[in-house]
């Protein structure tokens, strides 16, 4: 095999390590990009990790190994890059929807015209609240060096060596409680408020609790969502480097 093909060779399987991401993981699924454009910036990506990495790129493919085993390890690592930021969003998400049903929005979703799925009112506004965060804080490049340290840390055909289920478990639940901690200013006023109404509808019991509780919540819930973004931007950076500093937890090596 000459060097440019077994360059070429190279670049598309690394691009399987970089595609997941670009495709599954947010931010990037709240941008309306074309599926074309993906594909170029994924190879034009794996084509720059090559070049800076032969040895753990192009002497593996020279070397004869299988293209499929070597595939397979590339998507397997690529998937556990892209899942742990797919977590982070999957958990401010969660965190919406919990604000939603306690703001009595339960029934009423967002149709992102981006994914072309159905999504939680506040839980859309704290999601593209974290897609800002994320390329301000320049989560793009931490990406970019994740990808070329798992390269030295696991090079083609290596896959997944320790991939470690009780690391996801825990970033996980890292993730899922900072998400809380996203929305606990409009779960408190929430709270506080059907603490107040609960006591409302025992000394005058004639009142429509009901329709009151619905209107004054969401009102609150209208004028308190503006002040958790802007006093929660510290754990959106948190929520963010966290995801992407569990990647090398997931695929049981220190690549950070």
């Amino acid at each position: 095999m000459d060097d440019l093909t077994a360059r070429l060779v190279a670049a598309l399987l690394v691009a399987l390590r970089v595609a997941p991401a670009l495709a599954y993981g947010g931010p990037f699924t709240l941008l309306r990009v074309p599926l074309t454009m993906r594909v170029l910036l994924a190879l034009v990506l794996a084509l720059w990790l090559v070049a800076g990495r032969p040895a753990a790129t192009v002497d593996v493919v020279r070397s004869g190994a299988s293209l499929l085993s070597l595939a397979a390890g590339e998507l397997l690592v690529g998937i556990a890059i892209a899942l742990c930021l797919q977590l982070a969003f999957a958990a401010i998400l969660w965190a919406g929807r919990a604000v939603d049903i306690q703001a009595g929005f339960g029934l009423a979703m967002v149709a992102d015209p981006t994914t072309q799925a159905q999504m939680p009112l506040a839980g859309t506004v704290f999601a593209y609240g974290a897609a800002a965060v994320f390329f301000t804080m320049g989560g793009a490049h931490d990406l970019i060096a994740l990808w070329a340290a798992s390269l030295d840390a696991l090079p083609m055909g290596h896959g997944l060596l320790a991939g470690d289920m009780q690391a996801l478990s825990a970033l996980a639940g890292t993730l899922f409680a900072m998400g809380i901690g996203l929305v606990a200013i409009v779960m408190l006023v929430l709270f506080l408020l059907d603490l107040t109404i609960a006591f409302m509808s025992r000394t005058l019991p004639q009142m429509n609790v009901l329709l009151l509780g619905f209107q004054v919540k969401s009102m609150a819930t209208l004028l308190t969502l503006p002040v958790a973004l802007a006093v929660s931007a510290g754990i959106f950076v948190r929520l963010l480097r966290t995801a992407l500093e569990g990647a090398p937890g997931l695929l049981g090596q220190g690549t950070g």
